[in-house]
C-alpha cells in the first residue's frame, strides 16, 4: 500500500503537470499552412525605399509581382520559416531571377498597328490615349519609368480590363499570359510576342523580379518567365485559291512561282500554313485562257511549284471545282501531294478519307482541321463510298467529330466551303452553321468559298470569319458584275500558346496582275479594316471606302 508521502509526492507532479498544460494553451497557435493568400500583412522587409509587401508562407511579396507569378511562388515548398523578398529586380540582386513579358493590347477592332517604344514612354509620362493596367502592372513599370501621369493612365482591376478597354477605346498594358483574343496586340518597336521571329532582348516591355535569398529553395522545376517561343504555334489561314484562266496564263508567262513573290515570306514563317486549293491539278489539261466565263477548272501539275514555295503544310479540298475533271483527276491531285508530303482535309480518295481531320503537334500544341462543302452535292459531286471528292456537311458527324478532338487537347479549325456571295455579310443559316461548329468545340471556323471577303466574330469562346476573300485568282473587278474592293484579301495568322488561341492577327493584301497579292499599304489596309469592322458591329464609325489605286490592266492573251 502506498504510504502518505509517496502519494503528496504523487499530488505535487500532477499539479505541476496542469501548470505546464495551461502555459501551452495560452501560447500563440502554430499558422494553418494553407495555399490561400493572406490578407495584407503590416510587415515588410527590412530594405529601404520597399514597395509595400504582402507575407505569405515566409516570403513577403511586392504589390508589382503579378499574379502568376506569385502563384507559382505560393504553390513550391517554401519553408514557413524562411524570410525572403520577391520584388522587381535591382543592381546587386543575386535571387533567383525570374524575366517577366508583357504586352500593350487594344481591343480588337482597333486600326493602328503599333508604336515605337519613345511613343509609348510619351504616354506614359504625358498622356493622350488611355492606358489601362492592373495595379501590380503599374507598380512594377513606376519602378523603371517613373511615376505615370495622371488620368490617362491609371489602374483597372485586372477582371475587368477586356471590358473597360473596350467600352473606352483604351489600350492596356497585360502580362503575356492575359493576351487574349478580343485583345489586338499592338507591335513595340516593330516587337510583339506574338509572332514567331519576335526578339526578347529588343523588346522594352520586360520586367525583372527577384526572389532573395535564394538559399531557401530549389528553382530547377520553376519556370523562371511567363513566355517560351518554344511553346508558341502560328497558323495562317487563307481563302480561295483556282489556279486557272488568267492566273494560270500569268503563271505561264511570268513562272509559276510568280503569284507567292510578294507575300511568300509572311507565309513561310508560318507553323502551319494553310491553302484551300479548289482545282485538281491533272497533267492533260489544256493550255489557259483568260475566259471569265469558263467554270470547269484544272491546273498543269507543274503550278504545284506555287503550292511549296510559300510553304503551304496543308491543303484543304471542300472546294466546288475539286471534280471538273473527274475521277482521274482527283487521284492524280492527291497523288501529288502526298509525294510533296503536305496532308489534306475536307476531300478524299471516298468519304471516309474526306471525313478525316488533318492533325498537327507542333511546339508542343495539337491543331486539328477539319471542313465540308456545303452546297447542293447535286450540282457540285462530294464523297461518296465509292468516289472521291470533297466532304459533304454531314453536321452529325462534324459535332461529335470536333467535341472528339477538343477533348483530346486539340485546338480545333473547322472550315467550309459554303455557297458564294458577293456580299461582307454572311447568309443567315450561313451564321447557323458556322455557330453550330463554335458550339461543338472549334476554336476557329473558317469560311474558304469567299471570293468577297465577308465580316467576323467572336462568338463564345471562338473567332469565326465567315469569308477571307481569294488568295490567287483572277477577279480583278474589271467587269461591271464585280463588286468594288474584290481585289482585297484576308489573311488570318492565329497565335496558339499552351495549347489554346491566344491571338488574331488580320493580315491585308490587294491582288495585281490577275494573280499576285501584295500586302496593303497603311492607308489601304486602314480602309479595309475600318469598313470591316463596321460590317462586323464592332464599331459605329461610317466606313470609308478603302483608297485602290486601279492599276492599268492589259488584256491577256495566249502568245
Amino acid at each position: 500500500m502506498p504510504s502518505r508521502k509517496s502519494n503528496r509526492l504523487f499530488a505535487i507532479i500532477i499539479v505541476f503537470a496542469l501548470l505546464i498544460a495551461s502555459c501551452i494553451s495560452n501560447a500563440a497557435p502554430t499558422p494553418p499552412i494553407s495555399n490561400n493568400p493572406p490578407e495584407p500583412s503590416t510587415s515588410t522587409p527590412p530594405t529601404e525605399n520597399e514597395q509595400p509587401t504582402h507575407a505569405f508562407m515566409g516570403v513577403f511579396y511586392s504589390d508589382a509581382v503579378p499574379r502568376a507569378l506569385r502563384r507559382q511562388v505560393e504553390n513550391s515548398d517554401i519553408p514557413f520559416s524562411a524570410s525572403m523578398n520577391l520584388d522587381v529586380a535591382k543592381p546587386g540582386n543575386n535571387g533567383v531571377e525570374f524575366q517577366w513579358i508583357y504586352a500593350l493590347v487594344a481591343p480588337f477592332p482597333t486600326i493602328q498597328d503599333g508604336v515605337t517604344s519613345d511613343e509609348l514612354r510619351s504616354i506614359w509620362t504625358e498622356g493622350g490615349i488611355s492606358l489601362l493596367m492592373a495595379e501590380s502592372t503599374m507598380k512594377a513599370f513606376t519602378v523603371s519609368w517613373g511615376e505615370p501621369v495622371g488620368g490617362s493612365v491609371r489602374s483597372v482591376a485586372e477582371d475587368q480590363l477586356l471590358e473597360r478597354a473596350w467600352t473606352e477605346s483604351a489600350w492596356a498594358i497585360i502580362p503575356f499570359e492575359s493576351i487574349e483574343p478580343k485583345w489586338k496586340v499592338l507591335t513595340v518597336d516593330g516587337q510583339s510576342p506574338i509572332r514567331k521571329k519576335f526578339d526578347v532582348t529588343n523588346y522594352p516591355l520586360i520586367v525583372d523580379f527577384s526572389l532573395e535569398p535564394a538559399v531557401f529553395v530549389d528553382a530547377s522545376s520553376w519556370a523562371l518567365s511567363n513566355y517560351d517561343s518554344g511553346r508558341l504555334t502560328t497558323v495562317i489561314m487563307t481563302g480561295v485559291t483556282a489556279l486557272v484562266r488568267a492566273t494560270a496564263l500569268t503563271m505561264e508567262l511570268k513562272g509559276s512561282t510568280y503569284p507567292g513573290e510578294k507575300v511568300r515570306d509572311v507565309f513561310r514563317e508560318a507553323d502551319i500554313m494553310h491553302v484551300s486549293n479548289e482545282i485538281p491539278f491533272f497533267t492533260g489539261c489544256p493550255y489557259p485562257k483568260p475566259d471569265p466565263g469558263a467554270l470547269v477548272f484544272c491546273s498543269d501539275p507543274k503550278y504545284m511549284d506555287l503550292i511549296t514555295d510559300i510553304g503551304t503544310d496543308v491543303i484543304e479540298l471542300t472546294g466546288n471545282h475539286f471534280a471538273d475533271y473527274g475521277r482521274q483527276a482527283m487521284y492524280e491531285t492527291l497523288d501529288i501531294y502526298r509525294a510533296n508530303n503536305i496532308p489534306y482535309f475536307g476531300g478524299g480518295r471516298d468519304l471516309q478519307d474526306s471525313l478525316k481531320p488533318a492533325l498537327f503537334e507542333v511546339s508542343g500544341n495539337k491543331v486539328a482541321f477539319i471542313g465540308c462543302n456545303r452546297p447542293d452535292v447535286g450540282r457540285f459531286p462530294t464523297a461518296t463510298d465509292f468516289q472521291p471528292g470533297a466532304a459533304p456537311c454531314d453536321f452529325a458527324y462534324l459535332e461529335q467529330k470536333i467535341a472528339e478532338l477538343r477533348s483530346l487537347g486539340y485546338v480545333v479549325v473547322s472550315t467550309f466551303q459554303w455557297n458564294e456571295s458577293y456580299d461582307s455579310r454572311p447568309n443567315p443559316q450561313q451564321v447557323n452553321e458556322f455557330r453550330l461548329m463554335a458550339d461543338s468545340g472549334a476554336s476557329i471556323v473558317s469560311g474558304s468559298q469567299a471570293h468577297y471577303a465577308q465580316m467576323m466574330e467572336f462568338y463564345e469562346s471562338a473567332f469565326i470569319h465567315y469569308g477571307l476573300g481569294n488568295l490567287f485568282f483572277d477577279q480583278m473587278g474589271d467587269q461591271d458584275w464585280m463588286p468594288p474592293g474584290i481585289r482585297r484579301e484576308f489573311f488570318d495568322r492565329y497565335a496558339i500558346y499552351d495549347g489554346k488561341l491566344v491571338s488574331v492577327e488580320l493580315i491585308t493584301a490587294l491582288l495585281e496582275d490577275y494573280s499576285r497579292p501584295r500586302l496593303m499599304s497603311n492607308e489601304e489596309r486602314a480602309g479595309f479594316l475600318q469598313e470591316y469592322f463596321y460590317y462586323s458591329g464592332w464599331t459605329d464609325l461610317t466606313p470609308t471606302p478603302t483608297p485602290i489605286v486601279t492599276p492599268t490592266m492589259t488584256p491577256l492573251s495566249i502568245p
